[in-house]
């Protein structure tokens, strides 16, 4: 009997290190998540200030005629950059970067950052977390 004598707490280190890795994973996984849903909030938000800068030789020389209104490429730019210092993206965001597109009379705008984890479960070190938000600006008659 007494080979067997010290085997419980064995078992009781070993359940205890999985449990850790779960618990670590499991928190992970929620920074990872709730940072992607910050993202798409803040492309959101800077698409919708891209868009909101409708004007330049397109509105000014041929109206605001179709459905949608054009859009200036640099403006939209502009209006995105600041967007991103007025909210201060960059503090929480550390290493955040973007790019906006304006395709058909739409404002598209990319961010990414890197994925900061509380516990780095893995050799998870040089990942990015990416999201896209767009825009476009609809040309309504009356109210």
């Amino acid at each position: 009997m007494r080979g067997e004598r010290g085997q419980t707490s064995v078992l009781i280190i070993g359940f205890a290190f999985v449990l850790l890795l779960t618990v670590g994973v499991v928190v992970d996984a929620s920074a990872a998540y709730l940072q992607r849903q910050g993202l798409d909030t803040l492309a959101d938000g800077a698409a919708l200030a891209g868009a909101d800068e409708v004007r330049g030789a397109g509105v000014y020389e041929g109206g605001l005629t179709g459905e949608r209104a054009p859009l200036d490429a640099d403006a939209a730019r502009a209006a995105v950059q600041d967007y991103l210092l007025r909210i201060r993206a960059y503090d929480e965001h550390p290493g955040l970067s973007f790019d906006v597109a304006v395709r058909d009379r739409s404002v598209v705008v990319r961010v990414s950052a890197p994925l900061d984890l509380p516990v780095t479960v893995g050799g998870i070190t040089d990942t990015r977390v990416d999201s896209r938000g767009a825009a476009v600006v609809e040309v309504r008659d009356g109210p």
